[in-house]
């Protein structure tokens, strides 16, 4: 509200007292017609910037930032450190996850990572972004929380338990930091269940950094993040482990021959409607490519082009420098078996996320993997974490959606989607080829991370 002119401001930041209030601190606002309004008093601007800046000081007061208070977003490259592609990837969907949640403080945004991957300047950096706001926060770490809260207990404690524990659980947004490092003591397992339980119930607005993955952390803390929408997880990695998703494994020998030049897609021995068929599919699939976007889903028998088109777009990506992961269903739940032996160069978790997790994947042969519960369960998570994501995804199946439907019910409902999957029915039949890269049928692939 305009009390003065701009002259006029210009003389009070140069002088001991305000020339309008005179050093009172309040005015009395101006009416549309220029007159005082002497039935109210407002604050000057010099005393408007000094509330403002008590109150700044305040909210720093209670955020318990202490040396954190540079670490902003302008600060961070929004790629992160790493040179790695997938964690650059991974590190910039987590970074805008931050920004939005700064902005609008609603649910729990869960960060894992190891150290120095960049998770607690994210949080340090939403933390700054609402202080600059003048929304409160409060941020902690999980041990120096459990030893305040023992220290509350000493005769000599400034602050009595109750209204500690009470000051955390019911912030308007508490940052807790450095999840999993806490000791696990039966007295600390329950606090943090206390206080984690009542901002659940309540949807208080919360960040979580966790040094551990979430499969790792307590049962009861685990399953309030995945089995909530409240909840958005995003995992940094300084260096995620190494799936082939920047070139070919070794053994995918033909896979990596597959590119859209020597991709036959004019067959002038078809007729002219499978010829034209063909072409979309073509042109689609080099669409896909270029601007990976949504999910992809190329039905069609066996040997009509779908695994060559499939991996022509992992190899478009890969002579861009962008990362990309082919993988044969059937292969995969091997491997995750597999993974489970103590003897195995990379643990199931690791594994398990690397696939789900990354930008670009192409699941070939669905349909053809062993329906066990064991196996639709695996799946179903992969494919609805990439659902749910928005992550680009390529599937072939020899199989119809009606029979997908039939025997993958859940996740049918993913691949029809109108918003994020487009269905393309290859209608050429199975062709032969001495050609680079057009294989003769699907035969076996196992063996691709032995």
């Amino acid at each position: 509200m305009d009390t003065w002119s701009s002259a006029e401001a210009e003389e009070a930041s140069a002088g001991p007292a305000c020339p309008i209030c005179k050093g009172a601190g309040f005015v009395h606002p101006l009416l549309p017609s220029g007159k005082p309004d002497f039935s109210q008093v407002v604050p000057c601007c010099c005393t408007q910037q000094e509330l403002d800046e008590e109150h700044q000081a305040r909210l720093q007061r209670y955020s318990n930032l202490g040396s954190l208070t540079h670490l902003t977003f302008d600060s961070l490259l929004s790629q992160g450190k790493s040179e790695n592609p997938i964690s650059q990837e991974r590190f910039s969907r987590a970074y805008e996850a931050a920004k939005a949640f700064a902005t609008e403080p609603k649910g729990w945004l869960v960060l894992t990572g190891p150290s120095g991957c960049g998770k607690t300047h994210l949080a340090a950096a939403i933390a700054n972004h609402c202080i600059a706001n003048n929304y409160p926060v409060f941020y902690i770490t999980t041990p120096d929380l459990l030893d305040h809260l023992r220290s509350t207990f000493s005769p000599s404690s400034e602050m009595p338990y109750d209204k500690f524990f009470e000051q955390v659980r019911s912030a308007p947004l508490l940052i807790l930091d450095d999840l999993g490092a806490q000791s696990g003591t039966p007295w600390a397992k329950e606090k943090l269940d206390q206080l984690l339980n009542h901002r659940f119930n309540n949807q208080l607005p919360t960040v979580i950094v966790s040094i551990v993955s979430v499969e790792e952390l307590e049962d009861r803390i685990r399953t309030r993040l995945v089995a909530s929408n409240l909840c958005q997880m995003y995992a940094i990695d300084e260096e995620p482990p190494a799936l082939f998703t920047s070139s070919w494994a070794p053994e995918f020998k033909q896979e990596r021959d597959m590119i859209f030049d020597n991709f036959d897609w004019k067959r002038v021995n078809l007729p002219i409607e499978q010829r034209q068929n063909l072409a979309a599919a073509y042109r689609l699939a080099v669409d896909f490519a270029k601007s990976p976007g949504g999910w992809l889903v190329l039905l069609g028998d066996n040997g009509s082009g779908k695994t060559h088109l499939a991996a022509a777009i992992v190899n478009y990506r890969y002579q861009n420098k962008k990362p990309a992961l082919f993988i044969v269903v059937p292969d995969f739940l091997d491997h995750l078996r597999s993974a489970f032996n103590p003897e195995s160069k990379i643990s199931y978790d690791q594994f398990f996320e690397s696939v789900r997790s990354t930008p670009l994947l192409v699941l070939d042969d669905f349909g053809k993997q062993t329906t066990t519960p064991w196996a639709q369960e695996k799946l179903y998570q992969v494919i609805n974490y990439r659902y749910n994501a928005r992550l680009a995804t390529v599937v072939t199946t020899n199989h119809s959606i009606e029979e997908i439907r039939e025997i993958y019910s859940p996740i049918a409902s993913r691949f029809v989607d109108p918003k994020i999957s487009t269905l393309f029915n290859i209608t050429a039949p199975n062709y032969y080829s001495g050609g680079p890269g057009q294989r003769m049928s699907h035969g076996s692939k196992k063996g691709r991370w032995s």
